[in-house]
């Protein structure tokens, strides 16, 4: 073989070893396109969670999903829930999620899960009765009801004839805290469109532009669905058909804990005379006149 052909063969050598090493260098590098993430993380319940109960550390984890599996609204990390309340019961391997935390749109219902040997009842209240109708799924309320003087009558019998007459100028005015500890399990408030109807969102006087909407008392009702038993049904009822009626939101703080039952608060109830001698209420004074004589 030629001298000359040698050196061509030899340079075509070189120059095949060459791009062959080029080859290698270009795919060992990283690529300067971003790696798409096929999976992702979220807090999930190693316990069941029920209606109301506060997340604690040792009963949610993080655990890996693929992004098709994770639910909308979950959390990634279990410092962003613990120590929250349920307002969404959540069973063991369930996604911890913002509805978890929210019960989801408030003031509607889809479906309600009665505890066992219990009863669902509603109850309807105003912003006044029924703390700004702000009660929530999950939240623990007492009803107070209060009974006006036309419910107690006070008679006076003539003993000649057996007639009854009803005194008048007498406060029979009672209030008593019935039930407490009541568990929400769902609310009910009109459609958005009539609260904006009957909410006066008004303009910032400085732009021009609509405010953003506050609270207002437009006399908005609520629904309230209570977890009840049997006797303090019947109890709600009497007191929705004979007096008025007012939720009192309670802390959750209280009920936290199933193995220290809350006991209920022992009331006397609240009439005229528990004012003026328990609470110093002073009664209004009988001022005597003399009307002189006529001679």
């Amino acid at each position: 073989m030629k001298r000359s052909n040698r050196l061509v063969l030899l340079v075509g050598v070189f120059l095949a070893v060459v791009a062959f090493v080029g080859i290698l260098v270009l795919v060992r590098q990283p690529s300067n396109e971003p790696t798409v993430p096929t999976t992702g993380f979220a807090v999930v319940a190693t316990v069941d969670i029920p209606l109301s109960g506060k997340i604690e550390l040792s009963a949610v984890t993080k655990k890996e999903f693929p992004l098709a599996a994770i639910s909308p609204g979950a959390f990634a990390d279990p410092s962003q829930v613990v120590g929250q309340i349920v307002r969404k019961a959540v069973s063991t391997g369930g996604q911890i999620t913002a509805e978890t935390l929210s019960g989801g749109q408030q003031g509607s219902i889809l479906d309600i899960t009665v505890p066992a040997g219990l009863r669902a009842i509603a109850v309807q209240v105003d912003q006044v009765t029924g703390v700004g109708t702000v009660i929530k799924t999950g939240d623990y309320v007492d009803l107070v009801a209060g009974v006006t003087g036309d419910k107690f009558p006070v008679i006076t019998v003539n003993p000649a004839d057996d007639s009854v007459t009803a005194v008048s100028g007498l406060n029979s005015t009672s209030v008593k805290v019935l039930l407490q500890g009541m568990q929400v399990l769902g609310t009910l408030l009109p459609p958005a469109a009539q609260t904006a109807a009957t909410t006066d969102t008004g303009t910032d006087t400085g732009t021009g532009n609509p405010s953003q909407p506050g609270t207002a008392l437009n006399g908005q009702q609520q629904i309230v669905i209570l977890a009840v038993d049997a006797q303090q049904a019947e109890v709600i009822k009497f007191a929705q058909l004979d007096s008025s009626i007012t939720l009192v939101l309670r802390s959750p703080e209280d009920f936290l804990d199933p193995a220290v039952p809350t006991l209920p608060n022992t009331t006397t109830g609240v009439n005229l005379k528990t004012l003026v001698d328990t609470y110093g209420v002073v009664p209004p004074e009988v001022v005597e006149t003399v009307t002189p004589a006529n001679h």
